[in-house]
């Protein structure tokens, strides 16, 4: 007989301990970091949307204009910096928080300039200042993404740290997608947007709680710099080789299923908001759905898609995720026959649910891809995947609405375009059904 290794395999947390670690303070800072993480995203999509709406602005500047959004599908170019540089003058702070709190300036700065010049300014002027904010928001994603990996001490925290910045994330969507909205209708657009602004210092506060990962610093610290043709290769080839590495040519289909899971939330995503005024909806309305069903929708979707993660696996809750997705977005054609307030709220519950759920279950799983030492850059490619073909398809949502109401009427041709985006949830179900059949099944025996 040959002698083998038999250490034992790391103790698996009970589920009491887990929910102890709750009240670890790096969970309220996540929750802090999450809620900034999402407040500029629907400030420069769809509540933008609403804005230019207001102001007369066509269906098709709209959704050209929501590429701004695109930022977020490119960070996967610039994630090797924040990985391997600090930021100066703030990198003190450490490489991650430094990053964090530079990029949270940023987009503070960002939406102050919106507010300035408005959309009597030009949709030039105002669109560049949404890509500032865009772009600032994309790099403070990456730095929380990989703080929120490595801060956590094990998988199970990694899922704690997830459901944590998920329910701030939602917050922050809640806020700057129902109370801004309800802020307009009293002082403006511009004046709102300046509140949002000057929200961001609770990320601000966040950023100064926060720890410096140890354990991943050191990782780092231990390679090459990247201005060396070493630490370069390794800075930007290095993820990708080390994925594929892991994974073989079954990471092109991870890649592919994560391209295509948010597609039923993404395509129209520019539509909602226009589609709320054209119905007659008033912005109360719609502030007082969102505030109200749609918040509590998402803290249930969040708490059952973070439990279904760990009782029914991270596969299944992905495609339960899609479906609900699909079945959320196609609700919405409803409205274009009936859009009193029961029907708005019940739709916008279960689509604010759909979207909670699907959402934790997407991050538990892009996480659990990524490997120490390239955790931002890995990252940043997984969620730049999700987030590339949707908001570059949702650029062409006001022209598919405008192109379809010459045959159905502007209501119709928007509720033709829910219920085919909602068709979409159908490609990423099977892929993922893919997945899990070939993650079931075990590895030949070695010979």
């Amino acid at each position: 007989m040959t002698a083998t290794s038999t250490a034992a395999p790391r103790r698996k947390r009970t589920a009491m301990e887990v929910l102890a670690s709750v009240r670890q303070p790096k969970v309220a800072v996540m929750l802090a970091l999450g809620f900034s993480s999402g407040l500029p995203f629907l400030l420069t999509a769809n509540t933008f949307g609403y804005w230019l709406r207001d102001e007369g602005t066509g269906l098709k500047a709209i959704g050209f204009i929501s590429w701004v959004g695109l930022a977020y599908t490119m960070k996967v170019f610039w994630a090797p910096i924040v990985d391997r540089v600090d930021v100066p003058l703030l990198g003190r702070l450490g490489r991650r928080r430094g990053w964090i709190l530079f990029a949270q300036l940023l987009v503070a700065l960002g939406l102050i300039g919106m507010a300035s010049v408005g959309v009597a300014g030009g949709l030039t002027a105002i669109g560049a200042f949404a890509l500032l904010t865009a772009f600032a928001s994309a790099t403070q994603d990456i730095a929380i993404d990989a703080w929120r990996i490595e801060a956590a001490a094990d998988s199970d925290e990694v899922g704690l740290m997830t459901s944590a910045a998920q329910l701030g994330y939602r917050i922050a969507l809640l806020v700057t997608d129902a109370l801004v909205i309800a802020v307009a209708a009293r002082v403006g657009w511009p004046m709102s947007y300046v509140g949002m602004a000057i929200t961001m210092g609770i990320g601000v506060a966040a950023t100064f709680f926060a720890f410096e990962p140890a354990r991943a610093d050191a990782v780092l610290h231990s390679k090459a710099p990247l201005w060396t043709p070493r630490g370069f290769f390794d800075a930007v080839i290095g993820p990708f080789v080390d994925f594929f590495a892991k994974h073989k040519a079954i990471g092109l289909v991870m890649l592919l299923a994560v391209a295509l899971y948010r597609l039923p939330d993404f395509v129209m995503g520019p539509m909602y908001n226009p589609y709320y005024h054209d119905l007659g909806l008033t912005k109360d309305t719609v502030a007082l759905v969102r505030g109200s069903v749609g918040l509590v929708a998402t803290f249930v979707g969040i708490a059952i898609g973070g439990l279904s993660s760990v009782r029914l696996g991270v596969f299944r809750s992905l495609m339960i995720g899609v479906l609900l997705e699909g079945l959320g977005t196609s609700a919405f054609a409803i409205l274009s026959l009936h859009a009193d307030m029961p029907t708005f709220a019940a739709i916008m519950g279960l689509d604010s649910f759909a979207q909670a759920f699907a959402g934790v279950a997407l991050v538990a799983y892009m996480s659990s891809l990524t490997g120490l030492g390239y955790t931002a850059t890995q990252y940043a490619l997984l969620s730049s995947t999700y987030a590339l073909l949707g908001k570059f398809l949702k650029g062409f949502s006001g022209v598919a609405v405008e192109t379809l109401a010459r045959t159905h009427g502007l209501l119709g041709a928007y509720a033709v375009a829910f219920i085919g985006t909602g068709l979409m949830a159908i490609p990423p179900l099977l892929l993922f059904l893919l997945l899990w059949r070939l993650h079931k099944t075990p590895a030949p025996a070695a010979v």
